[in-house]
């Protein structure tokens, strides 16, 4: 089967016309390079080359192959050129998704900042969505990587857990029934009030659910939303309470309070998720990933 090292040889001995000459330009001895041409002429099933003691020339099949040749080479070399470009990253884009409610313990906009500002001739492009889209993003290589609940990574998909928050009961300062300060308070306590939370699907809804359902109980959501900004307004105007994590409620620490779950290990994780070559491996194929991850950090260690 052809190969490149005998396009490139032959394209050397078309412009040297000199069978020593080419070899000396392509550091080969000239034996090598004669037994390259004739297995290339073999293959096409015809001389490429009228031999004589002083020079060669190229016969018609020649001519008509040094053209497509001498493309080829040049392609050949402007796709090395342009991953060079990407290896060093010089040039390319780096595509992020994010679910839509970044909590405030990762601080994106300055993630981003760095990395745009060590390597500022790549592009950065950024997309929201559900996890359940940004994980098909990814595996359709539409996007690198993205950023989303450890519990709703898809388990075809690399992943590190880089964040992770406790999740406290979060209600207004003057909330009927409920004391702005106190001790934590049990999971069995919580059944008989109305909750705000995301829709299902959404947020920390799947870690909210599976939270109660591990001890069999059940509880009352009076308001189902689908953004984070809603669910604060509705809990600052004592709608109900809700499950959070503790910095998103510390935020508001004006306006709103907390309470610790005594008996439950409640934590929402955040995981950075990329594409690799099999499920679990944790195997990083593109730099420009892998440098971000970089800026990302280390994995949480986890309990």
């Amino acid at each position: 089967m052809m190969e490149l090292r005998q396009i490139r040889h032959f394209i050397a001995v078309a412009e040297h016309e000199n069978f020593t000459r080419a070899a000396l330009s392509m550091h080969i001895v000239q034996s090598a390079l004669s037994t390259s041409i004739k297995q290339l002429e073999e293959e096409l099933g015809t001389p490429l080359f009228i031999r004589s003691t002083r020079k060669v020339r190229l016969t018609m099949a020649g001519k008509v192959f040094l053209h497509y040749a001498r493309t080829i080479g040049h392609y050949v070399d402007k796709a090395v050129q342009e991953v060079e470009a990407i290896v060093s990253l010089k040039t390319g884009t780096l595509s992020i998704g994010t679910v839509q409610s970044v909590p405030p313990f990762i601080d994106l906009p300055e993630l981003l900042e760095t990395f745009i500002r060590k390597f500022p001739d790549f592009e950065v492009k950024l997309c929201q969505g559900s996890s359940e889209r940004l994980n098909e993003k990814i595996q359709n290589q539409q996007i690198s990587l993205a950023i989303m609940p450890v519990e709703e990574v898809s388990d075809r998909l690399a992943s590190r857990i880089i964040a992770c928050d406790e999740m406290v009961l979060a209600f207004a300062h003057d909330f009927p029934g409920l004391p702005p300060e106190g001790e934590a308070i049990a999971m069995e306590a919580l059944a008989g009030l109305s909750f705000i939370d995301f829709e299902s699907g959404q947020g920390t809804r799947k870690v909210n659910d599976g939270c109660f359902a591990l001890r069999g109980l059940s509880r009352k959501i009076t308001f189902e939303v689908s953004d984070l900004d809603t669910l604060l307004s509705l809990l600052e105007r004592k709608m109900g309470v809700a499950l959070l994590p503790e910095e998103v409620v510390m935020a508001r620490g004006d306006r709103l309070t907390r309470r610790k779950i005594s008996n439950a290990d409640l934590c929402w994780e955040l995981a950075v998720v990329w594409l690799s070559d099999s499920p679990g491996s944790l195997k990083v194929h593109d730099r420009p990933v892998q440098e971000f991850l970089d800026i990302l950090g280390p994995a949480e260690e986890e309990a």
